[in-house]
């Protein structure tokens, strides 16, 4: 699966750094941090309930709701 991900620059440099020490990929030491953070959190005792928008409409007129640019601008607009 692919995803954009918004790193510090500090930090994504010295991630790259470490993989190429390390000899791998960025990717693999991303997921090799992430399953080691989802180990060693606490288990959980209760599930959330997320809100359902049941609205209707969808989304405002002229935004591409596949495109992240698009959905950041948005966000980040005044209308």
């Amino acid at each position: 699966m692919k995803t954009t991900l918004n790193l510090n620059d500090t930090l994504l440099t010295e991630a790259k750094a470490l993989a190429v020490q390390q000899r791998t990929s960025l990717t693999r030491l991303i997921e090799e941090g992430l399953q080691l953070r989802l180990r060693s959190r606490p288990p959980q005792k209760k599930s959330v309930r997320l809100p359902i928008y049941r609205g209707k409409g969808g989304l405002a007129a002229g935004l591409d709701g596949l495109s992240n640019k698009a959905m950041l601008d948005a966000a980040d607009s005044d209308a």
